[in-house]
């Protein structure tokens, strides 16, 4: 299974990294393929280092302005002119998407895709792994904009939550 994994490029404390590595090792002890950002940099290097210490596949969507943050080892680097070029081909290459924490650009890749679901032009499951908290207030938003009819399909077939990796290997099973 190809999957799509949005995260920040930061590096972070072990509340965020530890889940991040076990993620990585499960994609990766499962034979599963990580399409990432592409980037060696903060939990984007330390999930691609896992993956492929695991025995995953490794492919990069980067984006031409950062190839200096290329990943060096990934199985295939595509290089794109721009950040929605590089969202559209990580969405293209998913058979699902998961979401770690992350900032803005993480953010904005998740509300994409699930205007995309919303509208049926994305099918695949979406799992946040809601390590410590960090999505409570994105799901609590979501939560109420599926109470007030602010979304025309159950929140439940746009995106899930998962508190733990394995969770989300749970989920993507299911």
């Amino acid at each position: 299974m190809n999957i799509t994994v949005f995260c920040s490029a930061y590096s972070l404390d072990d509340r965020y990294s530890v889940p991040a590595s076990e993620f990585a090792r499960l994609i990766g002890e499962g034979g599963h393929t990580l399409v990432w950002g592409g980037s060696n940099a903060g939990l984007m290097g330390l999930l691609a280092d896992g993956t492929k210490a695991a025995g995953g596949r490794l492919v990069g969507v980067m984006v031409e302005m950062l190839k200096h943050k290329a990943y060096v080892g990934a199985d295939e680097l595509v290089m794109t002119r721009d950040l929605a070029e590089r969202k559209a081909e990580l969405v293209a290459r998913a058979d699902a998407i998961v979401v770690l924490v992350g900032g803005l650009g993480t953010m904005d890749e998740v509300t994409e895709v699930l205007e995309l679901k919303k509208h049926g032009m994305f099918e695949k499951p979406v799992v946040v792994l809601d390590t410590e908290g960090f999505y409570a207030g994105l799901r609590t938003q979501l939560e109420r904009m599926d109470a007030e009819g602010f979304l025309p399909r159950p929140l439940g077939e746009l995106i899930t939550f998962a508190d733990t990796p394995a969770q989300v290997f749970e989920q993507l099973k299911g």
